[in-house]
């Protein structure tokens, strides 16, 4: 467990020995002639490629650079301890790419975790670390930037105080942030800021000063200032950063308290949890794992899609997510930080309505905030078609953000490649956090390998 964290109630006894099989299982497996065939293509292409990318230096030896927190027997939960190790084999190669100088994996089946690993260095490994500080091992309970995976966290507070009949989803924004209605703004509901059909999705550059986040009453200004791009309610266009603002003012005016007293009270210290809390004190900065900027160069069109979206371009999120005020204030679309343990505790939470595990919402509260509200709609923002519900983006049958056959899947990705979920089918809760941040990269197919390595190592119920 994370240092200082109590555990939550599980439905299985934990094994306090530390095994570390996965050198043997990885030799058992045996890959079908079709998959060998397209790793190997993949292999080649990236070979072709490697002069192009922005990579991490990858030791020979990984196991110097793993980290093995307390794991159950994977039999006492349906599964294999070889389907795990299979599953540990992908997180391996999605290393040695050298797109990601650490990557941190948590996964929970049926409350019990079976998988709680790391692999590679905090800081010091990045494409760009030559004659810097050394390289500085990462662990399990090493924290990371959650970037817009924090949303989740963020809508789940919004459900709350739904839960408490302390608001209603739709009720107009201005109804509790009257300097908000300005410009047509009036007529924006919570429902639609939760479902990013607000209608601001766009980030004002001036609000991306670092300096701001000390001064929340100068972003909230220039958010009452904007026009929206479009009615509220009729276009679906991911609202990155503006979203976030708006809804912690709520929570504020609401509740009397800012955003991360209320998370610490609702959902960080009822789960025992260390992190996972916008930002971190100040001490615990150096602590955070370091994200560097990996694969090929983002050019036009693609850059100045995500300079509208986020308002900053690659180099400038990177440099501001290292930045100690971005890891010490409160943005809470995008800085809550977490570790992969704390984080599948969060999801957990949200699946044990039907279990023996921590109860922190209502059951219903989780179905109203899971539930579809948009279906495979093209995001005008990120310009894909996505499933969304009221805070979370959800699964897909053949395809999903979570791997192949995840229908009933609900959590949120991050900024680049970070992802949590849970899938109530299969009673999983994943987390998979990286450093890395590329944007494109054939290698990143290597992701959605794991991703359906995971799916097939936990069938469903």
């Amino acid at each position: 467990m994370t240092r200082g964290a109590k555990p939550l109630s599980r439905s299985v006894p934990r094994r306090t020995e530390v095994r570390k099989p996965w050198r043997r299982a990885r030799a058992r497996s045996v890959r079908s002639p079709s998959r060998a065939r397209g790793i190997d293509a993949l292999s080649v292409v990236s070979t072709v490629l490697r002069p192009f990318h922005a990579r991490c230096r990858i030791p020979r030896d990984l196991e110097r650079v793993t980290d093995v927190g307390e794991e159950i027997r994977p039999r006492d939960v349906g599964s294999s301890s070889a389907a795990v190790q299979r599953i540990w084999s992908r997180v391996e190669a999605l290393y040695q790419t050298g797109l990601y100088p650490a990557i941190q994996i948590c996964i929970r089946r049926k409350g019990g975790i079976v998988m709680n690993r790391a692999i590679g260095h905090a800081s010091g490994n990045g494409p760009r670390d030559v004659g810097g500080p050394g390289k500085v091992r990462i662990h399990t309970d090493t924290p990371f930037t959650l970037y817009s995976a924090s949303k989740a966290i963020t809508a789940m507070l919004i459900h709350k105080l739904d839960e408490k009949n302390q608001i209603r989803l739709d009720d107009r924004v201005c109804e509790y942030i009257p300097e908000f209605g300005r410009h047509g703004k009036q007529w924006i509901t919570i429902r639609h800021v939760l479902g990013h059909r607000a209608g601001i999705p766009n980030v004002p550059p001036e609000a991306m000063d670092l300096d701001l986040l000390e001064h929340p009453d100068e972003i909230l200004r220039i958010l009452y200032r904007a026009k929206p791009l479009s009615r509220p309610g009729r276009r679906l266009a991911y609202h990155a950063i503006t979203g976030g603002f708006v809804l912690a003012e709520i929570v504020q005016r609401v509740t009397g308290r800012d955003i991360r007293e209320v998370l610490r009270r609702e959902i960080q210290r009822p789960l025992g949890l260390r992190y996972t809390n916008y930002g971190v004190a100040p001490a615990d900065v150096s602590r955070v794992a370091r994200d560097a900027f990996t694969g090929f160069p983002v050019l036009p069109p693609l850059s100045m899609v995500l300079r509208r979206a986020l308002g900053l371009g690659m180099g400038e999120i990177i440099q501001a997510s290292c930045d100690p005020r971005f890891l010490t204030g409160i943005v809470p679309s995008a800085n809550v930080v977490s570790t992969a343990e704390e984080l599948t505790a969060f999801y957990q939470c949200l699946l044990d309505d039907r279990g023996e595990g921590a109860r922190i919402f209502d059951p219903r509260t989780v179905r109203r905030a899971t539930l579809e509200q948009t279906y495979w709609e093209i995001d005008l923002t990120l310009g894909l078609p996505l499933r969304y519900g009221l805070g979370f983006m959800l699964g897909g049958y053949r395809v999903g953000l979570f791997g192949p056959d995840t229908p009933h899947a609900f959590g949120h990705i991050g900024f680049t490649n970070i992802l949590s979920w849970a899938d109530p089918e299969r009673e999983l809760a994943v987390a998979i956090l990286t450093s890395g941040k590329p944007i494109l990269s054939p290698e990143m197919l290597r992701l959605y390998q794991l991703l359906t390595e995971i799916g097939r190592a936990f069938p469903k119920r």
